[in-house]
């Protein structure tokens, strides 16, 4: 169907696919058609677009998923094939939504075309086997001269006369040279790998150095040094001389001559000529300027190219490659015979590798251009910052107004830290501070050793209180895994929503997870940020670190003290470890319930763990200092890689944040309209009372909590150890232990007998005979509790004896046959109450009665969840699930629940005191009404209404008329039918209510969140680009440094600033459209809200009404589209 609309001065119709919408009156089509625009490339290089309708069958079976709406003017004309051929030519604004406000929206729906055939490239892995052979060939062919077999003249000097044999491995093309040729063609490549067709008629590895070439500095292309020449003379002289006299000269070995370069395509042995005239700098600088890093300061013999120093750079922050394992690729690369074992300079090279990530981490952090230079850096300087966090002064509104919003938007300028201990990043008993100290003391993410080291000695001694919530190890046992250790591992603070490292927020563990240590991290981290005065602390051990930690603080030195008092902390557990605590943890820490985080989880060290972990063999033997190096590169390799990749995590982010928070505002007015509104308010009342102050009482702590089965037995047990009746005890076993092993066998009576309705006409040999097993071995468990039961009743065996009586009697003239299992008699206490003129103990029977309240409380909670899982399941399937097989696989789903639901039921039906415990009838086994649930399929009903819902799930039908029932009484009242007439809603209820509100609330918070968090990312880009340029002014050169170092100095900052502002630009550009989605996604929010208070959404009427819509997940299908794409380009 289609509706009108006006926008400005355009009239519009909404075609819609989605048949929620279609007129009664109108059958389904059995035909649909889309316009689908074809783009391709014609001869000349020009674009061609061609729009065409294709007409595609619809499903005859399967609803099709909602699609996207498309907006056409009434009056737009689809350009014909000739217009579509120059569409180019056509002016940008002919085209409708063409201005600034415009989205960029999709073209076309998405074709549920049949599958092609299938062709042999869909499989290129079968291709290849098939041309295998060749490739081999062609591998042998390059062994050979190949296209050169013939050539008799070198390709450079063209002369017959000299012998072209070599060639370049490194070159483009295998052309044979001369040896003057190739020598002279590789001045500028000097590390090129020659081969020589040799007399053996194959090729040779050789050497440029072998062939004569040297390698002059300081004098730039094709320079020469007159001290070079002058030098070369006077040893040209003296060996003249010598050969007159009769001597042999030896020529001395000497650096120049014996010269090693490690390059990423091997290691190689060249003759070096150092610039010696009077414009000569130190050799290392000669060495640097020609883009080779020297080994040591003084004489150098050794240099790495900084190609093969960006290389393992690059590789070791990938795939953690450690400096021997690549030294060892280098060394087989430049020979893998064995045959030539080149010189080995793995130390030389491990040494350089340290120094240039120094270098490195100094240069982006700019302290060549600081007027401190390297000497004033200071502590945490050059850790990059997370740009999506609160940086006071750097991307922070200048005016300071973030300093005064409303208390409910202080989170928005809050700080979300995580903290976390990993003990696979450990390091051996070796080496020390003095034989190794860190080439950057502080400088990044670990604090200064001295000042560390000092606050562990001042407050070791400090007492670790013992768990009260789980036995965690890291609170009991803090020195495990430290033995034979100089660190356990590290600790770190993490920004909890970005997943970055803090500056001076990394440490080493000596024992363990101490609460001394974790405390330095998280109070050095904070310095500079004194100006933020909330904070969320997220950290797996939170429920006993925080308790004494004013305590520790007062103890601890100034600067810290000053660095953690007057805040005001949240203290939070991860989502993923929170289900390991005790429950009063999981209500008080979580950061589901807890207010104004959004959807923060505190996970993020552990996903940081993941990148770093495959770090640690390495890191173990290294020293200390190197440790640090190598872990303060690493850190901020992630979060370089974290930065640059803002722009589409928060983007993906922000997609899912909008339309769940109006789904599940929408989920929360849904539920509250299916609840008295007194109710509601009261709760309402009591949430934003404990938000304000978290000191009210809980809204999310049952206040009246019922006994489960183990606590019951718990209390039963203790009772029975001070019970002094002999009569309750038979040998080792108490009367309460009788009647939970009569109640277990119960259960297992009862799942036997579900089983074995299960079974099937044709089961299998196997299956028969599992059931048959179970079955046996159950009736011989049955046997020797009757046996127990009867000693502590006697009247048991006279009332099973009867029992048989009668069934032999019934079953004549016939033989009697075996009771089945399932059936068997138990004869616990409420079985004999129910039989004339005996009498039961009252112990037994009130303690059965406590066993059973137990076991009902269970069963009906157990039920609730069932049908809240199923309810969800069916929706889940309605919306996403398409084809044969998701749905067999959901509809499998759903029936292993509705089994559950059927045993669960069973189990509470067991018990017989309707006095006591509400009958529990099939009717009353149905799912919550839908106005207390969100229900996305609602406009299902208006399916049924108008005939048009034949091919709708039967069982997603029946879930929708229950729920549209009134409530039944599990939803609404206690076990007893004394408490439902009290007209009191359960404590259940009212918490699912406050979980629903939190689910709500936490969405708008995290869309406030990243909308924040987007802006602060973009003024950071703003702020670095213009401090880039700030540096500018602060270095001041003198006349020793020359203009070619001033020039690199500029060249640099500008490019780092341009950096910066072009990161901003892209992330400006994939947001664009972020503004107005959030606003769209508020406006549907306020729309449902002004809906709920008004209409009752629960009138099938309303949804005939085009002009009142049922509120419900708006559809942003065109602009997350344009967004998703946008992040992709």
């Amino acid at each position: 169907m289609s509706k009108r609309k006006k926008i400005g001065s355009l009239q519009f119709t909404v075609a819609s696919d989605s048949e929620d919408e279609e007129e009664p009156s109108i059958a389904r089509s059995q035909e649909e058609g889309i316009f689908h625009r074809a783009i391709r490339t014609d001869a000349q290089g020009r674009t061609v677009i061609a729009t065409s309708r294709l007409t595609v069958p619809a499903s005859p079976t399967k609803r099709r998923p909602a699609e996207r709406d498309l907006l056409i003017p009434d009056d737009y004309e689809f350009p014909t094939p000739e217009v579509a051929e120059n569409l180019d030519a056509i002016p940008h604004s002919a085209f409708p939504f063409s201005g600034e406000d415009s989205f960029a929206f999709d073209e076309g729906h998405p074709l549920d075309l049949p599958r092609r055939n299938e062709r042999e490239s869909d499989n290129p892995m079968a291709q290849w086997v098939n041309r295998r052979a060749r490739f081999l060939d062609e591998l042998l062919r390059l062994e050979g001269r190949g296209d050169y077999r013939d050539q008799t003249k070198c390709v450079n000097c063209d002369r017959a006369a000299v012998e072209a044999v070599f060639r370049c491995k490194d070159c483009f093309t295998d052309a044979l040279s001369c040896k003057e040729c190739i020598v002279f063609t590789h001045k500028e490549n000097p590390f090129h790998r020659i081969e020589m067709w040799n007399d053996d008629e194959f090729f040779e590895s050789v050497t440029l150095k072998s062939l004569g070439l040297r390698i002059q500095l300081g004098h730039g292309r094709n320079g020469v040094c007159p001290g070079t020449l002058a030098k070369k003379a006077s040893e040209a002289d003296e060996a003249a001389a010598a050969l007159q006299r009769g001597e042999e000269r030896i020529h001395p070995k000497s650096p120049r001559n014996d010269f090693c370069v490690v390059d990423s395509n091997g290691i190689h042995e060249v003759k070096v000529d150092f610039c010696s005239c009077s414009l000569a700098e130190d050799h290392d600088v000669q060495l640097l300027r020609a883009r080779l890093y020297p080994a040591t300061t003084t004489n150098p013999a050794t240099a790495a190219t900084f190609r093969v120093l960006r290389d393992y750079h690059l590789v070791t922050l990938e795939a953690k490659c450690s400096a021997l394992h690549f030294y060892n690729k280098l060394a087989r690369q430049t020979n893998n015979s064995g045959v030539f074992q080149p010189r080995s300079r793995y130390h030389e090279f491990r040494r350089m590798t340290r120094q240039w990530r120094n270098l490195q981490m100094l240069k982006r952090a700019g302290r060549g251009h600081a007027a401190g230079g390297i000497a004033g850096t200071q502590a945490g300087e050059c850790a990059l910052l997370c740009p999506a966090c609160p940086q006071p002064g750097k991307n922070l509104p200048r005016d300071g107004s973030w300093r005064n919003v409303p208390r409910e938007k202080h989170f928005i300028y809050a700080l979300y830290l995580a903290l976390d201990a990993n003990f696979q990043m450990r390091r051996n008993d070796v080496s020390s501070e003095a034989k190794d100290p860190s080439l950057g003391d502080g400088i990044a993410f670990f604090a200064r050793v001295e000042e560390y080291m000092q606050h562990l000695e001042a407050h070791w001694g400090l007492e670790q209180e013992k768990s009260t919530c789980v036995a965690h190890d890291a609170v009991n046992e803090p020195n495990r895994e430290s033995y034979g250790m100089a660190a356990s591992g590290i600790g770190t603070v993490d920004c909890a929503r970005h997943n970055m490292k803090r500056p001076k927020g990394v440490g080493d563990l000596q024992k363990g997870e101490k609460y001394i240590n974790m405390d330095f991290m998280l109070w050095q981290s904070l310095q500079n940020y004194d100006d933020i005065v909330q904070l969320f602390i997220s950290y797996d051990i939170v429920c006993q670190w925080h308790k004494n930690i004013w305590l520790r603080l007062l103890q601890y030195k100034p600067e810290l003290r000053q660095r953690g008092l007057k805040r005001y902390y949240v203290w939070l557990i991860p989502k993923f470890h929170l289900p390991a605590h005790i429950e009063d943890c999981n209500i008080l820490f979580s950061f589901n319930l807890t207010p104004f985080v959004g959807q923060t989880d505190g996970e993020a060290p552990e996903r940081g763990w993941a990148n770093i972990n495959s770090l640690a063999p390495s890191t173990k033997e290294m020293g200390p200092g190197a440790r640090r190096d190598a872990l303060d590169d690493q850190f901020n390799d992630v979060n370089h890689k974290k930065t640059i990749g803002l722009g589409k995590s928060l983007l993906e982010k922000i997609q899912k944040a909008v339309p769940n928070m109006t789904s599940h505002r929408l989920e929360l007015w849904e539920a509250e309209r299916g609840l008295p509104a007194d109710e509601v308010d009261k709760w309402r009342a009591a949430m934003e009372a404990w938000e304000l102050d978290a000191a009210n009482p809980n809204p999310f702590k049952l206040t009246e909590k019922h006994e489960g089965m183990q606590a019951i037995r718990g209390r039963l047990a203790a009772a029975a150890a001070e019970d002094q009746d002999a009569d309750d005890v038979r040998g080792d076993l108490h009367a309460h232990e009788m009647i939970v092993m009569g109640m277990n066998l119960e259960e297992q009576q009862r799942q036997l007998a579900f089983d074995a309705t299960l079974l099937k006409t044709h089961a299998t040999d196997g299956q028969k005979t599992g059931l048959l097993e179970r079955s046996n071995k159950l009736g011989r468990k049955i046997t020797q509790f009757l046996k127990i039961r009867e000693s502590f009743t006697p009247t048991v065996a006279s009332l099973r004896e009867a029992d048989d009586v009668a069934r032999t009697e019934a079953d004549r003239p016939q033989s009697t046959p075996a009771l089945p299992v399932p059936t068997i008699k138990l004869w616990l206490p409420s079985m004999l109450a129910a039989q004339p003129q005996i009498s039961v103990k009252p112990s037994h029977a009130r303690c059965e009665f406590e066993l059973r309240v137990g076991q009902a409380h269970a069963a009906l909670e157990e039920l609730r969840r069932l049908l809240l899982v199923r309810t969800a399941k069916y929706q889940f399937k309605d919306l996403h699930r398409r084809g044969v097989a998701a749905n067999t696989r959901a509809k499998t789903t759903i029936e292993s629940l509705d089994e559950q639901i059927r045993r669960t039921s069973a189990q509470y039906r067991e018990t017989e005191w309707t006095r006591t415990l509400r009958v529990l009838t099939p009717d009353d086994v149905r799912p919550r009404p839908r106005a207390t649930f969100s229900d996305p399929l609602h406009k299902s009903k208006k399916r049924r209404k108008t005939g048009s819902a034949v091919d709708e799930d039967p069982g997603v039908r029946r879930e929708q008329e229950a729920a549209a029932r009134p409530a039944s009484w599990i939803w609404l009242s206690q076990l007893s039918e004394d408490e439902q007439s009290q007209g009191g809603m359960t404590e259940a209820l009212r918490i699912e209510w406050a979980k629903t509100r939190a689910r709500a609330w936490r969405w708008t918070e995290e869309v406030d969140l990243l909308e924040e968090e987007m802006r602060r990312v973009l003024e950071f880009l703003r702020w670095k680009g213009e401090w880039w340029i700030s540096l500018l002014a602060q270095r001041n050169f003198s006349s020793a440094d020359g203009p070619a170092v001033a020039e690199g100095f500029l060249a640099y900052a500008r490019r780092q600033s341009r950096i910066q502002i072009d990161l901003r630009a892209r992330f400006e550009a994939n947001w664009r459209d972020v503004p107005r989605f959030i606003e769209m996604g508020r406006e549907n929010v306020k729309d449902i809200a002004e809906e709920a208070g008004i209409d009752d959404l629960t009138s099938e009427d309303e949804y005939e009404d085009e002009d009142g819509p049922v509120p419900e997940v708006p559809r942003y299908g065109q602009l997350v589209a344009s967004l998703v794409e946008e992040s992709l380009a």
